[in-house]
């Protein structure tokens, strides 16, 4: 598929689970493809960084629910900032483990998952929606229900995959991507390079084969998609990038311009040649 050819199975409205974490391999080609869409009223549940920040900036979220919204080296994404402050998105906002226990519970179509995360914390105050269950054991212990978190679409950035679905990570880390993918109805992955099946463990070990084709409806081929995030071994964060992208939340005006010449280039190979140009 094509970054398009995924949007277009994308209706606003619906709730959209992205992978990665912070500022490190996030599916930017085809969040960049939503930000030029026409969809709206999109609830976004992430690890968050600048998928959050660019949508909200642009007004496609009406919901965030969110661990962290980080650029990792900037601690607070600066759009993200902007928009909570003006009370422009609705927020859930968990801890880190919390946020994971809801894409578990809605991978295992299970209601919620009890966890002692939370009690005596903000987290419960500030998410009135959060209930507390009592064990039907002999300890009766009051436990927080952690709600599951159901998607509707996840999109997903890996090294690596085959044309059938399968994805491959080749970082320190798969996150939590593999839950990402149980938890929705459809995964869309876009990938660093596309190989042949019997060619997927040249480069990594069956434990970096973590995304199972029966999860994924369609794969995308997309160098460099997670620019301007991290996605080693290939590339590093483009810090510099980020720099310039992170100054935009203080100036319209320098916000307009980075749009102009970056998010709305009309395709991800008119994306990358904009920036092999700066």
């Amino acid at each position: 598929m094509t970054e398009d050819d995924v949007v277009a199975e994308l209706s606003s409205g619906m709730t959209i689970g992205i992978g990665g974490w912070g500022s490190r391999r996030k599916p930017m080609s085809l969040v960049r493809a939503i930000a030029r869409s026409g969809l709206t009223d999109l609830t976004i549940v992430s690890y968050g960084g600048p998928d959050i920040g660019l949508l909200a900036a642009l007004g496609k979220i009406r919901k965030a629910v969110y661990g962290f919204v980080s650029l990792d080296t900037i601690p607070l994404e600066p759009h993200f900032r902007a928009a909570r402050q003006a009370g422009a998105i609705e927020i859930m906002e968990l801890d880190e483990g919390a946020f994971y226990l809801g894409l578990l519970a809605a991978g295992h179509r299970v209601p919620f998952y009890p966890t002692r995360a939370g009690l005596g914390s903000d987290m419960v105050a500030n998410n009135p929606t959060l209930r507390t269950v009592q064990s039907p054991y002999d300890d009766a212990e009051t436990l927080v229900a952690i709600p599951a978190i159901p998607l509707d679409v996840c999109l997903l950035h890996m090294n690596r995959g085959d044309q059938a679905g399968n994805g491959q990570f080749l970082g320190p880390d798969l996150y939590f991507d593999d839950l990402f993918a149980m938890a929705a109805g459809k995964t869309f992955m876009s990938i660093e390079r596309i190989v042949p099946t019997e060619n997927l463990l040249d480069e990594g070990s069956v434990h970096t084969l973590r995304i199972p084709r029966i999860n994924v409806a369609g794969v995308v081929e997309a160098p460099r998609g997670a620019h301007f995030t991290e996605c080693p071994p290939d590339y590093e964060r483009d810090e510099a990038f980020q720099r310039e992208y992170a100054a935009t939340a203080k100036d319209p005006d320098l916000w307009a311009a980075f749009c102009e010449r970056y998010v709305m280039a009309p395709s991800h190979a008119e994306y990358l040649k904009a920036i092999d140009a700066r």
